[in-house]
């Protein structure tokens, strides 16, 4: 099999984990509404998931059309990013347990979690998503999506996704801290 055919399975993987993702977020938001969850941020989820269907249709095809090579000086230590971020992305839903998710759902009166990486880092799994989005791409030198991901990326995290964040867990604070 020839290294572009790998980089394809390696992106196909990376989809299925999505995919097993998008079952465990369902079934912690199902437990989070049952304990009185309040989603918020919901207008940037979108975008989100477009974003992130996009790396993985973007690498691909800038892989296939512009007939990137596959370089082993950067493709091995990227290929190692990739799955460092992939076991760095699952012990934040490992830590969070029902509690994580791909939306922004918050349960009113439940304490912050400090253990895991987020003992370290307020948004670990962020760090993990950044990670792959320059890495993955970078397996195969499709070096136009690592930039776009990164750049686009950027702008939803900084400017939307952890803000929205942010603010429901303080509101959530609050709110347990205003309960008798």
């Amino acid at each position: 099999m020839t290294a572009l055919a790998w980089f394809d399975v390696l992106v196909a993987l990376t989809a299925g984990e999505r995919l097993a993702e998008l079952v465990v977020s369902a079934r912690h938001a199902r437990w989070s509404a049952a304990r009185g969850g309040v989603e918020s941020g919901r207008g940037h989820f979108p975008p989100m998931v477009a974003l992130h269907t996009g790396l993985l249709v973007a690498c691909v095809v800038e892989a296939h059309v512009a007939d990137r090579p596959f370089l082993p000086w950067l493709g091995w230590p990227m290929l190692a990013l990739v799955l460092a971020s992939q076991a760095l992305r699952w012990w934040c839903i490992a830590t969070l347990g029902p509690r994580w998710n791909t939306r922004v759902i918050v349960v009113p009166g439940l304490p912050l979690v400090t253990g895991g990486p987020y003992r370290w880092l307020a948004h670990p799994n962020y760090v993990a998503v950044v990670v792959e989005g320059i890495a993955l791409p970078l397996v195969h030198t499709a070096w136009v999506t690592a930039v776009a991901f990164t750049v686009l990326n950027a702008v939803l995290l900084l400017g939307f996704r952890i803000p929205a964040e942010e603010r429901a867990l303080r509101a959530a604070l609050a709110r347990g801290a205003a309960a008798p």
